[in-house]
């Protein structure tokens, strides 16, 4: 991944911001359902390669159905989920597969490091990915590319995540979007 900020947006305006950037890859976080046609429409008129968060995607179900349906229809670069069988689906559609995992105690750790043992996403979505120690272990553990995101809030955040082993950044800060194109 040579992008190393991601943008992430959760509203029309952030992505038309996202629209404008020089950034090729961006995140949709939050949508309804009537919203992926034209995202994905107005990302593709604009060059972009989009990573849909499918848990966050609202009047669908992230399930391995909602997976193939977005998959056939949508032709995403990537697909984001804490659910095993989206990231299993998303990988044998040939789309890129990012395991969001929730750095909340050891015990959601462990079972977060068996979940990405069975699953073998593309990437993990580490969050929050302010906490750079975390991020090492993660990569040491698993040896898999890591996105850190959640609570980055500056320009010293971002450079100690990436520093930890982190490949990307995913933000919707538009501030460090533009602090790092």
């Amino acid at each position: 991944m040579e992008q190393k900020i991601l943008p992430a947006s959760s509203n029309m305006k952030e992505f038309e911001k996202f629209l404008k950037s020089p950034y090729e890859i961006g995140v949709f976080l939050d949508m309804h359902i009537s919203q992926l046609k034209p995202v994905s429409q107005m990302g593709k008129e604009h060059k972009k390669k989009m990573i849909y968060h499918v848990d966050l995607i609202h009047g669908l179900k992230s399930d391995d159905y909602a997976t193939e349906y977005i998959c056939q229809e949508f032709k995403p670069y990537g697909l984001i989920s804490t659910k095993s069988s989206v990231i299993l689906k998303a990988k044998q559609k040939g789309v890129i597969a990012v395991q969001r995992i929730f750095l909340i105690d050891s015990h959601a750790l462990e079972k977060s490091y068996k979940l990405i043992e069975k699953t073998k996403p593309d990437y993990i979505e580490v969050l929050p990915g302010a906490m750079p120690w975390m991020i090492k272990e993660v990569n040491d553990r698993l040896n898999t590319p890591i996105f850190a995101g959640g609570l980055i809030r500056s320009k010293d955040e971002v450079v100690n995540a990436l520093n930890a082993g982190a490949v990307a950044i995913t933000t919707s800060k538009v501030d460090l979007w533009e602090m790092f194109s």
